[in-house]
């Protein structure tokens, strides 16, 4: 087989162009292939201080910097009666390294990246979109048509399947299972106008907590707020799939969200997305990585989701590297890293299936400091994927007070504004 790269990546979203920036960087050949032109629209917007690590290794924290988004130092977390709230700053926790995120309008964020990963030695090709592929022992072929419609293959030693939720690698064998317990949907938009926190608190990512929906407001620049609503998809449906409606019907419900949107002006159309968790029965094949949404989806409440991708994709090229030195088709390095991405997502995973249990959220906003249990639970809000034994038994100490809270009561019971969404 001929070569036309040693890596093909599938994507140039976070986690393509970060594994697009750290193989080109250590000498390979890459080739990027990105089915649209960016700049593009994207939800996704608020990033975990881990990610700033990242950003400094792969040189393009200056140019981010310079972008001028949004510092975020903290999290709120509401009930949507406005009645109560907690916030989770990040430099409270004694255990997080890393103390400041920033928030990002996703179509500038992603540009920076991607153009970071062409002046770093990556081949990009935008406007290419991938239709399938095939492995062998001499490598990976994949078949994309161009801009102009011609379709053609390209050849690489190995592949990286960053192609977000198209999830085109498992898709393709059959590996996407939608998580039973998640199924969720969104509505979402940008506006100009949303009343925020004062001072620092105001590039805080918001959470705003009903019983049966939730909403996030995070800011994306001085004047415009990314807005959206998740909610079952049967809730959606009970309202004809209009978007609108459901959406004003969850704000009409809420005291608070009124209030921050009372001034505020839509720009653009509300879009919807559904089936929001899932996850791919494996994560790795010989030759064949899959990083970012390609690897799994998870409920958007922690904010995870851009970490998570440029987190994979920089082990994804550890280990395309290491299989490219030893020359093989990294069987053995890729199951390792299906592991290891494993057990990160499933800390998240767990604190997700909590999130939606009334004892978790009257636990979650009514923390006490005793054994520094809090401490802990902001070391993985802020993006600490494979927290030490410090952090894990604290955590094992939350989801136990959270069974306990559950039949009787260590802190006041919760109650949410009615009327649901589905009546």
């Amino acid at each position: 087989m001929q070569l036309d790269a040693d890596v093909i990546i599938i994507g140039g979203g976070p986690a393509g162009s970060t594994a697009a920036t750290f193989l080109a960087r250590a000498g390979h050949r890459v080739l990027l292939l990105e089915k649209d032109r960016f700049p593009r629209f994207h939800v996704g917007e608020s990033l975990l201080p881990y990610n700033r690590p990242l950003f400094e290794e792969m040189g393009v924290w200056p140019a981010l910097a310079e972008a001028g988004f949004p510092r975020k130092t903290g999290a709120q977390f509401h009930l949507a009666s406005g009645k109560k709230v907690t916030r989770f700053a990040f430099s409270n926790g004694v255990f997080t390294r890393h103390t400041e995120a920033i928030q990002v309008e996703r179509a500038r964020f992603d540009q920076i990246l991607l153009e970071h990963a062409r002046a770093s030695g990556a081949e990009v090709r935008e406007g290419w979109s991938v239709r399938g592929f095939e492995t062998s022992t001499g490598g990976v072929s994949v078949q994309a048509q161009s801009p102009n419609g011609e379709v053609r293959s390209f050849n690489a030693a190995h592949l990286i399947d960053a192609s977000g939720r198209a999830n085109l690698t498992g898709n393709q064998q059959g590996l996407r299972s939608v998580h039973p317990d998640h199924r969720k949907m969104a509505v979402f938009a940008h506006f100009d106008g949303v009343a925020r926190s004062a001072g620092e608190a105001g590039g805080d990512t918001v959470i705003v907590r009903d019983a049966r929906h939730w909403f996030w407001l995070i800011p994306v620049s001085e004047e415009r707020t990314s807005v959206g609503l998740v909610l079952d998809p049967a809730d959606y449906t009970a309202h004809g799939r209009d978007a609108g409606a459901v959406f004003q019907r969850a704000v009409a419900a809420s005291p608070l969200m009124q209030e921050r949107l009372a001034k505020a002006a839509r720009v653009g159309e509300l879009k919807a997305t559904s089936d929001f968790s899932y996850f791919n029965r494996r994560l790795a094949d010989p030759r064949v990585l899959r990083v970012g949404d390609a690897a799994g989806f998870m409920d958007p409440i922690f904010s995870a989701g851009v970490y998570l991708a440029m987190w994979t994709g920089r082990l994804a090229a550890d280990a395309a590297a290491s299989a490219l030195r030893a020359g093989h088709d990294g069987e053995r390095t890729y199951r390792a890293y299906d592991r290891r991405v494993r057990r990160a997502m499933q800390v998240y995973w767990r604190l997700v299936g909590h999130f939606y249990t009334q004892p978790f959220m009257e636990l979650f906003l009514e923390p006490r400091n005793g054994l520094q249990v809090p401490a802990a639970v902001v070391a993985v809000l802020a993006g600490d994927l494979e927290p030490s034994w410090s952090i894990r038994w604290r955590l094992e100490c939350f989801y136990l007070l959270v069974r306990v809270q559950k039949r009787w009561p260590l802190v006041p019971r919760i109650t949410f504004a009615p009327p649901s969404l589905a009546t």
